[in-house]
């Protein structure tokens, strides 16, 4: 498959200091090896390098076989939604601080490289959540890859929420929020708030309440098939909607959100010998007696 990388796309964030000079060590490596580089318009402005120029993200997907995208998981997410269902494996590369998404620090770019032209990786689809509904008389159409929250704004008291499993009542929380969250979501604000690890190629959701007040409220995994139902019964303004960080719109009481499976994925790429396994005990210092 590694013959077949000719065109490989690079996006940066401009607001990491060192996503210029990054950029521009990837885009000389890559040329070495005789691919082409191709850039959207606004990280070739800020990198400052030669590139074939597309005008977006989404034009730069199509004309690539691979996306290299650098930054933080921040950078990863919004990429994903602006390419979501293309079938343009993304790689990324580590410019930020955790980065569960980004599989490569930025020193190891080069021998990333060399792994990728002589075909040592493999290519993993990550699961998308869909959230729909009708809120204050607008319409919620929002795909995720993370997580989709409904929680409490800038009011600090306890929000209500009816929660139903295809058409089933589970329970009304109590909480300062909700997290329904992606396999991949398990490890961003659903471990900060208590909900379990899962592997990125599971087929569950996690349910998992933030600061419930029932101390038997604790994390959910159901079926990635699942339609999950949330409605609102805090009166405004107190409950706000939210899919990978960003605020959808502000929920009015009786207001109702969907959440299922998206028929959508992306594509991520993965360097051979790396494993989930592996992530959890770089990123989160994993160690026990005999490791």
């Amino acid at each position: 498959m590694a013959e077949k990388i000719k065109r490989v796309g690079l996006i940066g964030n401009s607001e990491k200091a060192s996503a210029g000079e990054a950029v521009r060590r990837a885009a000389r490596l890559i040329a070495a090896a005789g691919r082409q580089v191709y850039s959207n318009a606004a990280t070739n402005q800020f990198a400052r390098m030669k590139a074939v120029v597309c005008a977006d993200t989404a034009t730069l997907t199509r004309q690539v076989d691979l996306l290299i995208v650098f930054g933080g998981d921040g950078t990863m997410l919004r990429v994903a939604h602006e390419i979501a269902g293309s079938r343009t494996p993304i790689l990324g590369v580590n410019l930020g601080g955790l980065g569960f998404l980004t599989a490569v620090p930025s020193a190891n770019l080069p021998e990333a490289l060399k792994c990728i032209w002589s075909g040592k990786f493999k290519f993993e689809a990550r699961a998308l959540i869909h959230a729909t509904g009708r809120c204050s008389g607008g319409r919620v159409d929002r795909t995720a890859l993370n997580d989709i929250v409904i929680g409490r704004g800038v009011a600090s008291r306890l929000i209500e929420l009816d929660v139903s499993v295809d058409g089933d009542p589970l329970t009304r929380y109590r909480c300062d929020g909700l997290i329904i969250s992606s396999p991949t979501g398990s490890t961003a604000y659903s471990l900060a708030a208590g909900g379990a690890v899962v592997f990125p190629t599971a087929d569950v959701f996690a349910l998992t309440p933030i600061c419930p007040h029932t101390l038997s409220n604790r994390s959910l995994i159901l079926p990635l098939n699942a339609a999950i139902s949330v409605t609102a019964i805090s009166p405004r303004p107190a409950t706000i909607l939210s899919a990978d960080g960003e605020v959808i719109q502000e929920l009015a009481a009786g207001d109702r959100i969907m959440i299922h499976r998206s028929q959508r994925t992306v594509r991520l790429m993965h360097l051979a010998g790396s494993s989930f396994c592996e992530t959890l005990r770089c990123k989160l210092h994993w160690r026990g007696a005999n490791l």
